[in-house]
């Protein structure tokens, strides 16, 4: 579903993105695991096209990003760190804006906004403007958004920041529901080991360079320390 090749990103002569190298398949849930300025936030961002890598390149379920932009991108939905809700407009009007910008007809978008926020325990509030909503409930619109034109490939870059604990695991239940249920490729970017490691693959990522990728068994094996936090730590301190 996701495959990046030779990916290179550099900021004047530092070097975000090192020469890398991904092939993610679908009904996955992988983590993305790295501290901050790892890259994570580059990566996503030249994944959806908001910059362009100086090398490689990557291809979204058989499309080049750079040769297909719109086929690409079709197929990818994304939670960025940053919330990008207009917090002036109902948790409704905010969603149906986005089915617009995918052309999904009205009276479906109503149906998969409904079943989206039903399902994350948020459709009582579809009529409240996102600014009197907790930020747990922000992140979920935000998710039921990602979501609305079914994508192969979800990318969540540090989505549960803030979040409390009770917030944390809907939002994480919701995303293996959809891996389970419907096929999606989840790519979770995230610094918080203990979110890596119900994972089914995590990648490791340092400098912009790959220092593991496996299970998290694999993974923690590969580190060479008992646990997958205490290798995390040694190799990326």
């Amino acid at each position: 579903m996701l495959r990046t090749t030779g990916l290179t990103k550099r900021y004047g002569t530092r070097a975000a993105l090192k020469s890398l190298s991904l092939t993610l398949a679908s009904g996955q849930f992988v983590a993305l695991l790295g501290p901050n300025g790892a890259g994570k936030s580059t990566l996503f961002q030249v994944l959806t096209g908001l910059f362009a890598a100086d090398e490689g390149e990557v291809e979204v379920a058989g499309h080049s990003l750079y040769r297909s932009a719109t086929a690409a991108l079709r197929h990818i939905g994304v939670v960025f760190q940053q919330v990008s809700l207009d917090l002036d407009l109902s948790i409704r009007r905010n969603l149906l804006f986005q089915a617009d910008l995918h052309g999904l007809p009205r009276r479906l978008a109503a149906q998969r906004i409904e079943a989206g926020c039903a399902q994350l325990g948020i459709d009582a509030d579809l009529d409240r403007r996102v600014r009197e909503l907790s930020g747990g409930n922000r992140r979920k619109v935000e998710l039921v958004r990602a979501l609305l034109h079914r994508p192969s490939v979800l990318l969540m870059d540090e989505a549960t920041v803030g979040l409390d604990p009770r917030s944390r695991q809907d939002l994480m239940r919701a995303l293996h529901a959809n891996v389970k249920e419907r096929g999606v490729c989840v790519l979770w970017a995230t610094h918080r080991v203990e979110e890596a490691e119900g994972a089914d693959r995590v990648l490791v990522l340092h400098h912009g360079e790959l220092l593991a990728d496996g299970t998290p068994a694999q993974v923690t094996q590969a580190l060479g320390q008992p646990t997958l936090e205490e290798g995390f730590i040694a190799r990326t301190s």
